[in-house]
């Protein structure tokens, strides 16, 4: 489908929702990987999709791709279908692997995609800066690492300037340095009115660039909100302090205490109530250096996943 500038102007889904699901749902045969997912995304906003392995993170991002339809409940993009907001350009993604040509070199597979969205030659070197990729233009594909290869996604993802840009799990095989560069050049997108939605297994990346964090488990969404608003949902905090030789038993039979862990000469202890477990300690036993702190990002993870396992990119 051709998309002229004319038309772009028309389409490009100015004052609609980014992204509205509807009771979403999606079979497998009798496996349901989404179960009546609601969800409404405004325009700018950074989000992060959160959950287990085989939460139903991939399948939802299929179907916002329109790469599979809703068994039930409705699913569009800036008003539209999502097959038709990919055609128009409204939507790219950077997913974990394949669209990638090894025998390509990383300049000749941006030229190639820029072709099929008509852009200019000059978009393809803003492409590559903005990637941060310049410097390995003439280098096969074949012949970059993970990190390179997720960052040509990432240029070629930019090609349609689209208004939405998903990412499935995109740092994986960065460096820190790396995932650092890549995260800021994507802030600076969001600053701009692009939408991104995202799902990673690095928590602190959600803690440190979404705006808002939903956490998904067996399909449902169990929690959404910023990060600060989903880590006081996993009520209670942990106490930390040094104890050589701690009494584990006696702790864990404290009022409120949800977990003990020592690890060498320190114990850490989540309770309810850490006021009474950190009296406890400066009273009764000569634990130091004690400090009391609110539940982390991946604390609350685990607290509102409940007993699914494992931290990763499962459908």
């Amino acid at each position: 489908m051709t998309v002229t500038v004319e038309d772009e102007a028309v389409t490009r889904g100015a004052g609609r929702l980014a992204v509205e699901l509807d009771g979403v749902v999606k079979r497998f045969g009798s496996v349901t990987a989404v179960d009546g997912v609601s969800l409404r995304i405004r325009p700018g906003e950074v989000v992060a999709l959160l959950g287990p392995n085989g939460a139903g993170k991939t399948s939802t991002i299929d179907l916002l791709l329109g790469l599979s339809a809703p068994s039930a409940g409705a699913v569009r993009v800036y008003g539209r279908a999502p097959r038709e907001a990919v055609a128009l350009g409204l939507v790219s993604a950077v997913l974990q692997t394949g669209g990638l040509l090894k025998d390509y070199t990383v300049e000749e597979t941006v030229r190639l995609t820029a072709l099929v969205f008509g852009r200019p030659v000059a978009a393809v070197d803003e492409a590559l800066r903005r990637a941060g990729i310049e410097d390995l233009r003439r280098r096969l594909v074949g012949r970059c690492s993970g990190g390179q290869q997720q960052r040509l996604r990432f240029a070629m993802a930019l090609l349609p300037d689209p208004e939405l840009l998903i990412l499935d799990e995109p740092t994986t095989g960065m460096d820190v340095g790396g995932r650092h560069d890549f995260w800021s050049a994507i802030r600076r997108d969001a600053r701009s009115g692009r939408t991104v939605i995202f799902a990673t297994h690095y928590l602190e990346e959600a803690d440190a660039y979404a705006d808002r964090v939903v956490f998904v488990r067996r399909g449902r969404i169990v929690a959404d909100g910023t990060a600060a608003q989903v880590k006081a949902l996993a009520s209670g905090r942990t106490v930390r302090a040094t104890l050589p030789g701690a009494d584990e038993g006696a702790l864990r039979a404290l009022p409120g205490v949800e977990s003990v862990e020592v690890r060498g000469d320190a114990v850490l202890v989540a309770a309810r109530d850490t006021d009474a477990v950190a009296r406890h300690l400066l009273t009764a036993t000569a634990a130091r250096d004690l400090e009391i702190t609110s539940r982390n990002l991946e604390q609350a993870f685990l607290a509102l996943t409940g007993d699914d396992e494992g931290v990763g990119a499962g459908r």
